[in-house]
């Protein structure tokens, strides 16, 4: 059978390593003034790349019914985790409206638009608010004009200087426009999207009972009421804001204040947004990560190797890989193992921090990028393929964990002088087939995160799982069990909740030394 790396091959900002400056480059922003890599402003590649969750496509239909003058939702809040996927959603948006090319380019988007009933969605004027790109208390120039505050600068980008006139003395002023001057702006230049992002960062910056350049905490706030309600008031304009989920999120107390007030600004806005299911994670990885399967006949096999793989070792691996749903996983995942995606979603989103789909891109562009360059030959990247030996694969990981972390995985894990390489060493049939490391690897990826989210009680991952990330087809499972129950004698950091030799004992590694 064909390892991974024949028929999965990755994108080339993968292979070169540069794939995190690329996705930090790709922010709404970037995209709006032209900055952005190509994988992001071309809305044709952007497509290609993107897979349309479950969650992006209902957005997606209501701004195109929107558009369209069809219904749609007027205004929408997108309130997402950290990492959660706010940022694709935003570009998505944009380029729907705003693209360049007919929409049947548009990868997924034709039946998407069929689906909601449309046959075309017309192309709108955008304007783009990033709180973090200006300071409420220094002014900024378009052209001749000076412009102080949120509403200036939207007109400008709707309508230029035209626009611009409708606002001027309230933009001047630092006082909202009302209702009605926002209504006849936005009817002028319908249809229209306003995308406003980073609103709480904006608005925090303003002393309480103070007048900036950019108005005050107060204006800004009814500047956002008067524009929901005339967005409700012109048929073909949309109005999407994203807010913080958490308060750790919003900052300061006054970020928190900020938050809280645009919360109930939007009221009872509803917030069109479903979290991303670990099967939708596997495509988004999928397509961000690598090229299309080269040969799907030689993907298939591989899968239903170790589905039937799984068949035959029955008891010794979790109940869910004997169910025939798990090959259909095997097959969504390719060529990363479906036990990885779960272990991350899972566990390691329950750490403070972990940005969900984003954490889980950077990760995984790290892990590919060192086994392409290590030659790595298995058949699919399992738990047990993860390169903790590599630095920056491995601080994408500690650096969410407390301090210690890399003391263990030197010394037990995967460092150059760890205890599975001194065993692997010591036993040829573990180190023809690194099976220490691996058996290491899975038990750190499982888990880790439990030091710092769970009760003893329930710490760590048993027999069955650690095998599972680790077997491939051909292998013979003993090896494994036989490589922890040597590594639960020797390694100074992991430790159990029982018996050793009994199925339901679950092993995980501490900062801690145990008493070996």
């Amino acid at each position: 059978m064909n390892p991974w790396r024949e028929i999965a091959v990755p994108h080339q900002d993968v292979l070169e390593g540069s794939f995190q400056q690329a996705e930090f480059a790709a922010d709404i922003t970037a995209v709006h003034t032209g900055r952005a890599p190509r994988e992001y402003q071309d809305p044709v590649a952007f497509f290609e790349r993107t897979f349309i969750t479950e969650g992006m496509g209902i957005l997606l239909t209501q701004v195109a019914q929107r558009l369209a003058g069809q219904g749609g939702e007027p205004v929408i809040q997108l309130q997402t985790p950290f990492g959660g996927g706010k940022t694709h959603t935003e570009l998505a948006v944009y380029h729907l409206g705003s693209r360049t090319c007919p929409l049947s380019d548009l990868a997924g988007i034709p039946s998407l638009i069929d689906r909601a009933g449309l046959t075309d969605v017309p192309k709108a004027r955008i304007a783009v608010l990033d709180g973090t790109a200006h300071s409420p208390g220094q002014p900024w120039k378009r052209a001749k004009r000076t412009i102080h505050t949120l509403w200036g600068e939207m007109a400008w980008q709707l309508g230029g200087e035209e626009a611009f006139a409708l606002v001027a003395e309230a933009d001047a002023n630092g006082t909202s426009p009302g209702k009605d001057a926002l209504r006849d702006l936005l009817e002028l230049h319908a249809p229209c999207v306003i995308l406003i992002d980073e609103l709480v960062a904006y608005i925090r910056q303003f002393p309480e009972g103070k007048t900036l350049s950019g108005g005050s905490f107060d204006s800004n706030l009814s500047f956002v009421q008067a524009l929901t309600e005339a967005v409700k008031l012109v048929p073909t304009a949309m109005l999407l804001a994203s807010l913080p989920e958490s308060e750790v999120e919003a900052g300061s107390q006054r970020g928190v204040a900020a938050l809280r007030a645009l919360e109930k600004t939007f009221g009872r806005v509803q917030a069109l947004w479903k979290p991303v299911a670990t099967e939708e994670a596997f495509e988004i990885v999928r397509r961000r990560l690598f090229e299309p399967v080269r040969d799907p006949k030689a993907k298939e096999a591989v899968c239903r190797a170790f589905a039937d793989a799984y068949i035959a070792e029955g008891a010794k691996l979790p109940s869910e890989t004997q169910e025939r749903r798990y090959y259909e996983r095997l097959m969504q995942a390719y060529p990363i193992h479906p036990e990885v995606f779960d272990r991350l979603y899972e566990d390691w989103t329950t750490i403070d921090g972990f940005q969900r789909t984003r954490g889980v891109l950077k990760l995984m562009a790290k892990v590919i990028y060192r086994l392409w360059k290590e030659d790595n030959k298995d058949l699919m990247i399992l738990p047990g393929s993860l390169p903790l030996h590599d630095g920056s694969s491995r601080n994408e990981l500690t650096y969410y964990l407390p301090a210690g972390w890399d003391a263990v995985i030197e010394k037990d894990i995967d460092g150059d002088r760890s205890e599975t390489v001194e065993l692997e060493n010591k036993e040829p049939r573990f180190g023809q087939v690194g099976a220490a490391r691996r058996v290491g690897r899975t038990l750190f990826l499982g888990s880790a995160p439990s030091s710092v989210a769970t009760k003893a009680t329930t710490r760590g991952i048993d027999a069955a799982r650690i095998l599972l990330g680790c077997l491939q087809p051909g292998q013979t499972s003993s090896v494994y069990t036989d490589a922890l129950s040597r590594l639960a004698d020797r390694l100074h950091y992991l430790n159990s909740s029982g018996d050793k030799t009994q199925d339901t004992t679950r092993f995980w590694f501490d900062t801690r030394a145990n008493l070996r």
